[in-house]
């Protein structure tokens, strides 16, 4: 059975935030992507979900097609609060948020402001404060920008090396995405990087489930995560280096249509 696949926007207090959405009937799903790309990423789990669930896929404020925050410095809280009211005025009831790296953080504070089935959080942000100090300094440097293309070179040279073994559609996806947005890339990155998600996470009364790729870069934190959640499980999805949703969205989906399920009940 084929799914259908629609944008829409919505008017949020930062201007209009855009989405995709699949499905009619089944458990809402909320699906939330990582810096600076956008719910292209959720194109095939979209079309997975959307045979059994209601799933939206968001595009964060500042990327894809999202109108930006008013200025750089807003707070991952603030993020999440403005998709919070995002996702009411598309009329989502008590959905389980999917997040991914910032995805996974803006997840955890959207439930604070959003009452929630339960989350899934792939590579949760748990950094000491020598790791997030060097993230802020180094992850996100200065795209070039020249008539002879050096911008493009840039993303190439980027995402072969911080995804491994990625797929010619993956390195397609990631360049176009963030070279859309290449003068204001960092904004969620630095955003995420600021925020510690461990005391929201910890005082969370809902189910979650740390759904990760075997080799994320951030999979060994998913032990602290466990330990502050309330109500935890840990699906690891085996062999992969990152990016679940990309390079497995049948097992992906999977997995986070049975959770969603399971708190629905």
């Amino acid at each position: 059975m084929s799914t259908t696949v629609r944008g829409g926007y919505v008017d949020t207090r930062w201007g209009q935030v855009h989405y995709r959405i699949a499905g009619s009937s089944g458990p809402w799903i909320g699906l939330l992507h990582e810096s600076p790309l956008s719910s292209k990423v959720y194109e095939s789990v979209l079309t997975v979900l959307g045979r059994d669930a209601r799933v939206v896929a968001f595009d964060t404020p500042g990327y894809g097609a999202s109108d930006p925050p008013p200025a750089y410095g807003y707070e991952i809280p603030d993020y999440a609060a403005v998709l919070a009211e995002a996702a009411t005025a598309i009329g989502m009831e008590r959905p389980v948020l999917a997040g991914v790296h910032t995805g996974a953080s803006i997840a955890i504070e959207m439930a604070h402001r959003l009452e929630v089935s339960g989350l899934s959080l792939s590579g949760v942000a748990l950094l000491d404060e020598q790791e997030r100090a060097e993230f802020l300094a180094t992850w996100n440097p200065k795209i070039p920008f020249d008539d002879e293309g050096a911008q493009f070179d840039w993303a190439v040279e980027r995402y072969r090396r911080i995804w491994p073994d990625l797929s010619a559609e993956m390195l397609h996806i990631a360049c176009i995405e963030v070279l859309r947005v290449f003068d204001r890339y960092e904004w969620g990155y630095q955003a995420a990087f600021r925020h510690d998600p461990a005391a929201p996470l910890a005082a969370l009364d809902v189910p979650v489930m740390l759904l990760d790729a075997e080799f994320d870069m951030l999979a060994h934190l998913d032990a602290k995560a466990m330990e502050l959640a309330k109500d935890p499980r840990l699906n690891i999805l085996p062999g992969l280096q990152g990016q679940p949703h990309l390079r497995a969205p049948e097992e992906f989906s999977a997995e986070l249509l049975a959770f969603a399920r399971e708190v629905a009940r």
